[in-house]
């Protein structure tokens, strides 16, 4: 692990781990109704203090993605194959988590599949993916920005759950005190 990755232009850079997710994504994303797709991306019962936290983290996000595009692989390494176990236990969490948001009725809160162990299991999947995408290109830089970006989301998902006990009421109260915001006990 490095402080800095080494960045270049090259065929063995974390891009190709960075493009299959995004197809990987977006295929699955494609399989869902725009009514699924709009309550994915609703952020109008957000306050203006979630929205400017949310962006904090996503720019920290976005200085990842750059560093993970143009970061060498580290083939051979012990974070290289840490890494691909934590890209594919990400990638595969978050298509799960997809499907089960996207076969659950638009009208409640989402409580089967991934959303039985956990409120949250696309951010806690993109996450895991995100660390994994890290420790491929052997980065401690990105693991701090991965880290601010992570704290901002929480804050941001505390602004969210406050406008999911609006929409879904006493249904989504009781969804939150059987389910870790989390996994397990966080």
């Amino acid at each position: 692990m490095k402080l800095i990755p080494e960045l270049k232009l090259g065929f063995l850079n974390g891009w190709i781990y960075f493009l299959f997710y995004l197809i990987v994504f977006g295929i699955v994303l494609r399989t869902c109704s725009e009514e699924v797709r709009d309550r994915l991306y609703d952020r109008s019962l957000w306050t203006k203090k979630t929205k400017i936290i949310t962006a904090i983290g996503k720019m920290f996000s976005l200085v990842n993605i750059i560093l993970i595009i143009f970061g060498v692989l580290q083939i051979g390494s012990l974070e290289f194959l840490l890494g691909n176990v934590f890209y594919f236990i990400g990638l595969i969490g978050l298509v799960i988590s997809i499907i089960n948001y996207r076969d659950s009725p638009l009208d409640e809160p989402i409580t089967k599949g991934l959303y039985k162990i956990s409120r949250n299991p696309q951010m806690v999947s993109i996450y895991i993916l995100f660390l994994g995408m890290i420790l491929l290109i052997g980065s401690w830089i990105s693991i701090l920005f991965l880290s601010i970006s992570i704290l901002c989301s929480h804050f941001s998902i505390l602004g969210e759950e406050k406008s999911l006990e609006q929409q879904y009421g006493e249904a989504y109260l009781e969804f939150k005190r059987e389910i870790p915001r989390y996994f397990l006990f966080f």
